[in-house]
């Protein structure tokens, strides 16, 4: 197995280094490094710049007007994008949705959504978790009543992350309560701006409303916008989680934030053992075992694209990804906050957004550590849990 890159891929690495150099917006690219609060704009900013290149769907093939890139161009342009302080592609649109009706949808369906989130035009939302079906998404009870042209939508999905922005959503409604909880489930498209649909802000712990509530009274929604067959929403569901689950991994971010860590730990003078002493020897040991953490999930990562590069099955490591992932997001961020000590707690908004948090209270750089550590809490949860993705993971290696 060989995880070197080649000449070739090197040389795609440094165009798509110097495009994003050229193209990123710097105030963004100094928000991401900083971890400061992006807003609608920004993301979107940078969503439609790269859709008008071609490669906000940088991972769909041509035939579905993406760039056709195999899987170790996908990498590099994530990696390059990350490293550079470019945000987060918002996932629901164009890795988690659109995936899913380009293989599930009909051609009328792919002509009607794909352009829209190509351009980073329309912002969609997921609507699959509920007040008493997170993890366990078969017990989904939002229902869905078909009524002549149209389907009668009822219920409420939680957890919407960013629905306050969202134009359209997608969901699983239950369709059918005969048999198996799973046979029962569709996969609807719904347009935000329906009458009947409310979108609630839930307040986190870090005082944003990241996440919301959204409450669907009678909406009606067009057959025409069912995905695939009516009760087999199921099969689309866990095709879209193995996005999901890949895409919280993230390693390009655990990189770029690896060496965030390192930066706040010099500047606190908690790095270097020769002026912070034996403290300082034992905080850079803990550094230096979540560096090899995030080699090591790398390298698992280089695994997965080697095999799909030459031909072989790729190993179903979603789940496993996902649990390495979403932990070592939690590891930097609490050693943040470690090495920022008390300037790490205080945590106000409209001073950071003024830019001057730092010279009221302590070194610019710890003013948003406190979100980060708190924001970060969920991720061991959503896209299924931890807990549960363990379990996925030993009934595939143990039988």
């Amino acid at each position: 197995m060989d995880l070197a890159f080649t000449p070739d891929e090197q040389k795609f690495r440094e165009d798509i280094r110097a495009w994003v150099s050229e193209n990123l917006p710097a105030d963004i690219s100094h928000k991401v490094h900083n971890a400061l609060r992006l807003s609608r704009d920004d993301m979107q900013r940078w969503a439609k710049i790269l859709g008008k290149k071609g490669w906000l769907g940088h991972g769909w093939p041509k035939e579905f007007g993406g760039p056709g890139w195999n899987s170790i161009q996908k990498h590099l342009f994530e990696e390059e994008c990350a490293l550079a302080g470019a945000p987060r592609v918002v996932p629901f649109g164009p890795v988690m949705v659109a995936p899913v009706i380009m293989a599930f949808g009909n051609a009328e369906q792919q002509q009607r959504f794909l352009p829209g989130i190509a351009s980073g035009e329309v912002w969609w939302s997921q609507g699959y978790s509920e007040p008493g079906a997170g993890s366990d998404l078969a017990s989904v009870k939002t229902r869905a009543e078909r009524r002549g042209n149209n389907y009668i939508v009822n219920g409420q999905k939680t957890w919407t992350t960013l629905g306050q922005y969202g134009e359209w959503i997608f969901c699983l409604v239950r369709t059918s309560t005969e048999g198996k909880p799973q046979t029962g489930i569709s996969f609807l498209l719904i347009d935000m701006t329906s009458p009947g649909v409310t979108v609630r802000p839930i307040v986190l712990l870090d005082g944003e409303a990241e996440v919301n509530e959204v409450f669907f009274d009678n909406v009606e929604v067009p057959v025409e916008n069912l995905i695939g067959e009516e009760n087999k929403g199921w099969t689309y569901a866990k095709h879209l989680l193995s996005h999901e689950r890949t895409n919280i991994a993230d390693v390009n971010r655990a990189k770029r934030e690896l060496e965030r860590l390192k930066r706040i730990a010099k500047a606190e003078g908690v790095y270097d053992p020769a002026t912070g002493g034996p403290a300082a020897s034992r905080f850079r040991d803990e550094i230096a075992k979540l560096e090899v953490d995030v080699v090591a999930l790398e390298m698992m990562v280089l695994r997965v694209l080697a095999a799909e590069k030459s031909g072989k099955q790729s190993l179903d490591i979603a789940g496993l990804l996902k649990i390495r992932g979403s932990e070592i997001q939690q590891r930097y961020s609490e050693l943040m906050m470690l090495a920022a000590g008390p300037y790490a707690l205080p945590l106000i908004h409209e001073a950071m957004e003024a830019g001057w948090q730092g010279d009221a209270i302590g070194a610019a750089w710890c003013a948003p550590l406190a979100s980060t550590y708190f924001n970060l809490r969920k991720t061991t949860i959503y896209g299924g849990s931890n807990e549960v993705q363990r379990n996925i993971v030993a009934q595939v290696v143990l039988g």
